[in-house]
């Protein structure tokens, strides 16, 4: 398959399982899951809108990591790609039938 499909591919479903958590989990890291819910709901609509990709945050194109502050803090967000069993990695990230994406947000300093 051609390179830029594939990454066409690839960003299109970053951003569904960003937006709408399509086909994939996400997961709070331990500094985001110890707030406030309504930190929690605030800071995940930040996640779904996020929209400043340049070639600094994105060099590959596949809109797979943001980062943002919030309340001072800087948030980071960042999507694997694994088999569909969660056990390894994506043998093709841009083939949904063999790929479960994985979106952790996180505290900076947890990374």
């Amino acid at each position: 398959m051609d390179t830029e499909i594939a990454t066409a591919r690839i960003r299109a479903l970053n951003d569904a399982a960003r937006r709408w958590h399509a086909d994939g989990v996400m997961h709070f890291a331990p500094g985001i899951a110890a707030l406030h819910p309504k930190e929690q709901a605030a800071i995940l609509d930040r996640v779904r809108t996020f929209d400043d990709f340049t070639p600094d945050n994105d060099p590959h194109g596949e809109h797979d990591f943001g980062s943002f502050e919030h309340n001072r803090r800087t948030i980071f967000w960042k999507i694997d790609y694994y088999d569909l069993l969660l056990h390894y990695g994506s043998r093709d990230p841009s083939d949904p039938a063999l790929t479960r994406r994985v979106l952790t947000i996180l505290l900076a300093e947890e990374y």
